[in-house]
């Protein structure tokens, strides 16, 4: 399997997930243009994609997926909540309905070669979830747009290879920052975003000896530094009641204006 960030960040999201078969994309919230330029990156295009995993219906997450689906005839996985409120949004345009296949948090579904495990985040948005991608013991995560974590969360995000997970904002930025105040307490709340100690202080939940590459992604483009959320991350990594530091394991930020690494596992 391997797994690898198109683009990451408040502005716009798209994961590339695939086997030696199968080849996803979890959201696509950057331009077409954009995601194909991406997919090329890492010798790929975008008739390559067998699905797009999407986790929930907010702009930054679907911007593309109208013109890739219509482009490539792609099937699209969602909830039922988050297609409907998908379909509500002018800016997405018509999609086929028959490219549509209903997910439901807590129930696997088989694409290619490779099983889907939706799970339910907590998030302001219609049915918002993240996914957990397996196959023959090898797995992937992407836990992104999470006011808070669960013992249930915790749960889905065991024993994986690679994660992406979201390091969000620095409260301190975010705070003294220019958002309005309703946005501010938007974000910090239980439906909003994780923090970057947040983000920290779950991964100390979810390490283990085998695991491959850790992406912090979804970072605030106005409330958050790359170097800030690796730092703060590492610190509550190294500094957490965990028996591992940060320097025992490959983490890395993945960015908005570029394609990460690829993680092979």
């Amino acid at each position: 399997m391997k797994m690898c960030s198109l683009s990451s960040g408040s502005s716009g999201n798209c994961i590339f997930v695939g086997s030696e078969h199968t080849s996803l994309l979890v959201d696509a919230g950057i331009s077409g243009k954009r995601t194909e330029a991406g997919l090329n990156t890492i010798g790929y295009t975008g008739t390559d994609i067998d699905g797009i995993l999407v986790t929930h219906e907010h702009a930054d997450h679907v911007k593309g997926l109208g013109v890739l689906a219509r482009k490539h005839g792609i099937p699209i996985y969602a909830t039922q909540g988050t297609w409907e409120a998908i379909c509500k949004n002018p800016a997405t345009g018509k999609i086929p309905g028959g490219l549509f296949h209903e997910i439901e948090p807590d129930r696997t579904v088989r694409i290619g070669d490779l099983d889907v495990e939706p799970f339910s985040i907590m998030h302001d948005a219609a049915d918002p979830v993240g996914y957990r991608i397996c196959q023959e013991g090898h797995s992937c995560a992407i836990a992104t747009d999470m006011g808070t974590y669960t013992d249930y969360t915790i749960r889905h995000l065991q024993f994986l290879d690679a994660i992406l997970l979201e390091a969000n904002h620095d409260v301190n930025m975010l705070e003294a920052g220019r958002y309005p105040y309703p946005l501010k307490v938007r974000i910090l709340s239980d439906k909003g975003h994780l923090s970057n100690e947040t983000s920290g202080q779950l991964l100390c939940q979810l390490l283990h000896d085998n695991i491959r590459h850790i992406f912090l992604g979804h970072l605030s483009a106005e409330n958050n530094y790359p170097a800030l959320a690796y730092e703060t991350v590492c610190s509550e990594v190294t500094l957490g009641d965990n028996p591992y530091k940060s320097s025992d394991f490959p983490i890395t930020v993945a960015r908005r204006d570029c394609v990460s690494e690829c993680a092979e596992f």
